[in-house]
């Protein structure tokens, strides 16, 4: 078996130093000691602290992407089902970290988005690649009839994704579900429900 090199040492322990830490508490040299490599050996891989988180995020990002694939995959379930089993498939994500630890990617937008140009632009672009699989199925939906056509798929799908997000900050700070399936319930009564938006 392949042993694995010092550069992939370091993105796994700064992806988990920066779930537990955040952005600006994970330092290179926290990220250093986690990776168990010599102090220096950072820069021999990354120009920057913010170059090797965009490439955090990125790894995240595919992780998020493989979860809305098993989601959203066309396997006979109506498009408002799918929609509905990735939520439920993110509660469950939370719930396993006691509703603490939320997403990454909305987590590093309110702590980077300010302080550095080079991740918000990458966090951009992240959003814009995650609105388009619930874009297609919205517009799915919306083609049988089941989610109102009153609203473009990409503006329902943007709602979407910044909706939730809220929602799982709420469930951060209240260290509780409550705040994800009071979305649920709203939004499948409402804009992904039987009954039209007027």
């Amino acid at each position: 078996m392949a042993r694995q090199s010092l550069r992939e040492k370091l993105l796994d322990a700064g992806f988990q130093t920066i779930w537990d830490s955040g952005y600006a508490a994970a330092g290179v040299r926290d990220i250093v000691a986690a990776a168990d490599a010599r102090p220096g050996s950072f820069t021999n891989h990354f120009a920057s602290k913010e170059e090797f988180v965009g490439e955090v995020v990125d790894r995240y990002f595919a992780y998020v992407s493989g979860l809305i694939e098993t989601a959203l995959a066309r396997d006979g379930t109506p498009p408002v089902g799918r929609l509905r089993r990735y939520l439920d498939l993110i509660t469950s994500k939370l719930e396993a970290h006691d509703w603490a630890r939320g997403c990454m990617i909305g987590n590093l937008s309110l702590e980077t988005a300010v302080h550095s140009e080079p991740l918000r632009l990458r966090l951009v672009a992240i959003f814009e690649r995650w609105r388009q699989p619930f874009a297609a199925c919205i517009a799915e939906g919306q083609a049988t009839g089941d989610i109102t056509r009153v609203f473009d798929a990409e503006d329902l799908a943007d709602f979407l994704l910044s909706s939730w997000q809220g929602a799982m900050l709420r469930m951060k700070v209240e260290r509780s579900p409550e705040p994800l399936e009071r979305f649920k319930k709203i939004i499948f009564s409402t804009v992904f429900g039987k009954e039209p938006i007027p």
